[in-house]
């Protein structure tokens, strides 16, 4: 796992399960041009058919199939219609403070005007960002930093018995911050 220096700390936390899978997954990239990474594809095929027919390129924006992939792998409910970002603001439940391996949904327009999104997985903040580790940042899977303004909503596991490190984390600003949108 080729996790950025400043997350290493990450790879210390027992939990939650839904962080654990998306770690496994750090660094899986799209492949560039017309070609496709099988990873990536194959994920679609794990998800099932309704997935399955939608999704045949890495180049569809996967955000949400990342998330999808590592919530069914953790024996969480996948939300209907996963690859749609905005579609998981339906996940869990709601929480006004985010907090380690809670789904982060944002928003923003189109330059068509359309409201369009991106989910993610929080891992920490500052006081300007959240640390999101998610599927297709920068074409891969890795942790960036995305402006708070731009939270759509937070939505934490509907957990039975929710893990000790479930916490808010409060990181330096610093790390990758996002320069274009999803």
């Amino acid at each position: 796992m080729a996790i950025q220096k400043e997350y290493q700390w990450l790879t210390n936390e027992n939990g939650p399960k839904m962080l654990n899978e998306a770690l496994i997954l750090i660094d899986v990239i799209e492949s560039p041009g017309t070609a496709d990474n099988p990873v990536i594809l194959s994920w679609a095929a794990e998800l099932g058919a309704n997935v399955a027919s939608v999704y045949k390129a890495d180049e569809i924006p996967w955000c949400g199939l990342f998330m999808a992939i590592i919530v069914k792998r953790s024996g969480r409910q996948v939300v209907k219609d996963p690859l749609w970002a905005l579609n998981w603001g339906t996940f869990g439940v709601h929480t006004d403070k985010p907090a380690l391996g809670d789904v982060l949904v944002f928003v923003r327009t189109t330059p068509e005007g359309h409201k369009a999104g991106h989910v993610a997985m929080y891992v920490g903040e500052d006081a300007k960002c959240y640390h999101i580790l998610g599927g297709n940042q920068s074409d891969k899977v890795c942790i960036v930093r995305k402006e708070k303004k731009s939270l759509y909503i937070a939505r934490r596991p509907n957990y039975i018995n929710q893990p000790k490190n479930v916490r808010q984390i409060i990181l330096p600003e610093s790390g990758l911050l996002s320069s274009k949108e999803f």
